[in-house]
């Protein structure tokens, strides 16, 4: 027969409170990753518009300087982790250079 884990159990917690507490938090981070996810799908999209138009009047697909910019901006505002992670979401944007 399958044991069924208490919350305390689910989420490491010592108490019961605590238990909740994480869980509650738990489902509000997982709303924020979803909210996360749909704006970064938003702008993939946005990005394709961008670089159709750069390839449609004989421009290149990847314009660097801005890509540099969007690499400063995340690095001001998170830190030295900020520029692994938009260099992912560069990566998912217009695919491998």
């Amino acid at each position: 027969m399958p044991t069924t884990k208490t919350p305390t159990e689910q989420t490491g917690a010592g108490t019961a409170d605590a238990a909740e507490l994480i869980t509650d938090a738990r489902s509000r981070i997982d709303a924020l990753d979803d909210r996360i996810i749909g704006l970064i799908q938003e702008r993939m999209a946005v990005s394709a518009v961008i670089q159709d138009a750069r390839i449609t009047s004989g421009g290149r697909r990847v314009n660097l300087a801005r890509e540099m910019e969007v690499l400063a901006h995340y690095r001001s505002a998170l830190g030295k982790p900020g520029t692994p992670l938009a260099m992912t979401m560069l990566e998912l944007c217009r695919g491998r250079i």
